[in-house]
């Protein structure tokens, strides 16, 4: 269970933050200066130095939206310059790409994190380059909703790679490219006109998502723990009924792997920011109910937030499956901080990264009654922080140390002399802990506060 530093404020973080982007600027650097397009997508590292692996090009967004942050932070023009050049040459296939769940990974981390900082004045506002960003995002919206699952007239979900019969835990953030779109005033065009509503498309992903990914302690099956996550789906689609929960890069369908108990923390959590921030009638416009829709939303995100809490190490940082075969060999590993370097177990600062920023959302959004998340975000951001996980070493290309990739695959470097894989970085880790600091940074600061939502 996660010991919760209730006097950490986002201020005490500053060294850290300032490490991290330090760290940050050469690591782009030196892939920017190293990598060959033509090589495909960096992925992750092996011995220290990024490579592709060829599964979906889910991952180019992070690399380029990384130097987006970092000029964020730093102001250095020249991570503004690869940020911009590179999403204008190499991202225009991710916004008519229909084989993938991951338009809100690749594109809202470019195009939008562009027009977010066009829109706060970080960019000297040009009316041409906006108008590109916004049709940019517009149309990635609408292709991502394309990709779709109706199951009955309440329920349906943006597939995943698998296949239509699939939905992925993943695939809730991916949702911001539909919220973008649709605030941006796009529909998207079906059979005969039909203007379907990207805001309803995007609610009843997430309704699905909680229904069936999510567990409430309800007695669905044996294993129903209240907060516990399936990372996929399974559906009959002649007749739409649900079928089993499965596990694509988890242990197995009825354990939960902690990168996508992650990104359901992290996308109901921001998905409450955004919803909150909606007029009622634009609920009503499609047939739901504001208040019904934001406590169902709360629910979910308190219900895996509470049991990422119980089932993480006191540091914060997971093991990559809290059904992990080895674990118990581990003792009572959850009453100490995680060990990178064990012999049985690999752990995943990446599900860490991409958690700590949804407490603090969830956090921030529940006021007083959230002050128990908040800080647990901050507590985790000060573990990732520390010399344990941030990549120190000049000549490794990763940020964040200990990421795993796909463990059932084996794809995952094991260094020599170890037997489980650990300091390796990846693409989704990096770019998410950026993303962590930026917030901390500006929670710290008392700057506009950073969401992806105009």
């Amino acid at each position: 269970m996660i010991k919760i530093d209730h006097n950490l404020k986002p201020a005490d973080l500053k060294s850290g933050v300032d490490q991290l982007f330090k760290l940050s600027g050469e690591k782009i650097l030196a892939i920017e200066k190293r990598w060959n397009p033509a090589d495909g997508t960096p992925v992750f590292t092996a011995h220290g130095k990024y490579t592709s692996r060829g599964w979906t090009e889910w991952t180019q967004g992070f690399q380029f939206g990384s130097a987006i942050l970092q000029f964020d932070v730093t102001g250095d023009e020249q991570f503004l310059k690869i940020g911009r050049d590179k999403t204008l040459t190499v991202m225009a296939p991710h916004l008519s790409h229909i084989g993938v769940h991951d338009h809100g990974f690749n594109n809202v981390s470019t195009y939008g994190n562009l027009l977010r900082l066009l829109n706060e004045g970080r960019i000297a506002n040009n009316e041409w380059e906006k108008n590109f960003y916004e049709l940019a995002l517009k149309c990635s919206g609408a292709v991502q909703a394309s990709r779709w699952t109706q199951l009955n007239v309440e329920l349906g979900y943006v597939r995943s790679f698998n296949g239509p019969h699939s939905l992925f835990a993943d695939t809730i953030r991916s949702m911001r490219s539909l919220a973008v779109a649709y605030q941006l005033g796009h529909v998207l065009m079906g059979e005969k006109d039909e203007k379907i509503s990207l805001l309803k498309r995007l609610l009843q992903h997430a309704e699905t998502t909680a229904r069936y990914n999510v567990y409430f302690g309800t007695g669905r099956d044996f294993y129903d723990v209240r907060g516990r996550a399936a990372h996929e789906s399974i559906f009959n689609l002649t007749d739409g009924s649900y079928r089993c929960p499965s596990s694509q890069q988890g242990y197995a369908p009825f354990s939960t792997w902690t990168r996508g108990l992650a990104w359901i923390v992290l996308g109901f959590a921001e998905e409450l920011e955004f919803l909150a921030q909606l007029p009622e009638k634009e609920f009503s416009a499609i047939g739901t109910d504001k208040k019904a829709i934001l406590a169902r939303f709360e629910e979910t995100a308190r219900a895996t937030a509470d049991f990422y809490l119980e089932y993480t190490p006191t540091c914060g940082v997971p093991y990559w499956d809290t059904g992990a075969p080895e674990l118990h060999k581990l003792g009572d590993y959850l009453n100490r901080p995680a060990e990178p370097f064990n012999d049985h177990e690999p752990v995943d600062s990446s599900a860490a990264a991409i958690t700590a920023q949804g407490l603090l959302r969830l956090g921030k959004y529940l006021g007083a009654k959230g002050q128990n998340y908040f800080q647990a975000g901050l507590t985790v951001a000060k573990t990732l922080f520390s010399e344990t996980y941030l990549s120190l070493d000049s000549n490794h290309e990763g940020l964040i140390l200990h990421s795993v990739y796909h463990r059932p695959n084996g794809w995952d470097v094991i260094p020599q002399g170890k037997k489980v894989p650990c300091n390796e970085s990846s693409m989704w880790g990096d770019y998410h802990a950026r993303e962590l600091a930026l917030v901390v940074k500006r929670l710290a600061n008392n700057e506009p506060y950073y969401k992806f939502f105009l």
